[in-house]
């Protein structure tokens, strides 16, 4: 069986999407961007589409319009990532990837968002409840913690028949902190307020309400469907992101929210000491491919594993391997050594993507989707 492919770097990228995508001319059409101004420019439809999990994206790309706040106001860099990507694949319960095009938030802008990021006894905005300077920090944990830590906005167009594009809908994610960091006296050490689940979702919810009211009254979204979802954070020294538990629409010309609909998604770490059972079977899957892995090398390799769950199972294992680096031989006698583990150690019907890293930084990417018969496998030159 043949189980290695060198893959040209440029396809690495198409690859994370689980095809090789096929190219097409793009198609032109005007985009009104300011109905308001009559402003109109010139916009690209690329025609090439990854796969139909991922939105295509309008040529000129255009950023957040509060780009840069997702950084200072999210704990880690997974959640980073996962605050923005599962919104992204929540956003296709309500606008498939085939009719929609994916663009950046353009109606919350910095000053917006940060205003609303506020106490409201800080602005007049605030979302957040309000703690009176001087307010003992211990009850300002307990009675008036820091819900709402950021607002991820996505927007989604449509092509029209006069071959326009424009807003066909928007998705709101609400980034809720699990946890109430604070300290009792100014540089002191930090500590922590958990925040329950049922009163985080309870607040969360009072809080999408209000955003959907301040949404309607803004020019030309009063009857644009908006999803919006509740993300919970998780702790300052997780390595794995939280994920989002509800979401809701609010449909066209609506000024309130739908019904609230449960997600059951989650993270976890490989291997586990004592898992359940839910996570038994996979767990020692993994435990056996660890034990191939440190066969191959004399000295300590760490091997950590992060499972994707939606509706307990596993969707998506992915693998961080660091290793110290000796030569390029060596890193490819590892991969194809690697590629061939993965096939008889792991479960074939997941997606499965292996990083291998060294100071230098990536070595080589090994990526297999679920049923595939063998990986692909980048080499990093």
């Amino acid at each position: 069986m043949k189980r290695f492919r060198w893959i040209p770097a440029a396809v690495v990228v198409a690859l994370l999407a689980g095809c090789v995508p096929s190219f097409k001319e793009d198609t032109e059409v005007l985009q009104n961007t300011d109905e308001t101004k009559e402003v109109v420019e010139t916009t690209i439809i690329p025609s090439m589409q990854l796969n139909d999990r991922y939105y295509r994206t309008l040529v000129p790309y255009k950023e957040s319009a509060s780009r840069g706040l997702v950084v200072s106001n999210i704990y880690t860099k997974y959640d980073i990532k996962e605050v923005e990507d599962g919104l992204m694949r929540l956003s296709q319960n309500e606008f498939n990837t085939e009719d929609y095009f994916f663009q950046e938030g353009q109606y919350l802008d910095s000053e917006t968002l940060s205003s609303w990021l506020a106490r409201s006894n800080q602005t007049e905005d605030g979302l957040n409840p309000a703690a009176p300077e001087g307010m003992d920090p211990e009850v300002r944990a307990e009675e008036a913690p820091i819900y709402l830590a950021h607002i991820v906005e996505q927007n989604y167009l449509t092509k029209t028949d006069d071959n326009k594009v424009k807003l066909g809908g928007i998705s709101i994610g609400l980034a809720l902190n699990s946890i109430y960091y604070y300290q009792k006296e100014q540089y002191g050490e930090y500590y922590e307020e958990p925040i329950p689940n049922s009163e985080l979702e309870k607040k969360g919810k009072e809080i999408a309400a209000e955003v959907i009211t301040r949404l309607r009254s803004q020019s030309g979204l009063s009857d644009i469907p908006i999803v919006i979802g509740l993300f919970k954070q998780e702790a300052r020294n997780s390595i794995v992101p939280g994920t989002y538990f509800a979401y809701s629409v609010s449909e066209a010309g609506q000024n309130g929210l739908g019904d609230w609909t449960a997600i059951d998604e989650e993270y976890v770490t490989f291997p586990m000491t004592s898992p359940e059972e839910q996570y038994r079977d996979m767990n020692t899957n993994f435990q056996n491919f660890k034990q191939d892995v440190d066969k191959y090398f004399a000295n300590y390799t760490s091997v950590i594993g992060r499972g994707f769950y939606q509706n307990n199972a596993i969707q998506k294992l992915s693998i961080e391997i660091p290793i110290q680096f000796y030569g390029s031989t060596e890193i490819i006698g590892f991969t194809q050594y690697l590629s061939g583990i993965i096939l008889t150690q792991l479960p074939a019907d997941l997606d499965i993507e292996v990083s291998i890293t060294s100071v230098n930084g990536p070595e080589a990417l090994i990526l297999k989707e679920r049923n595939d018969q063998e990986p692909f496998v980048h080499i990093y030159q």
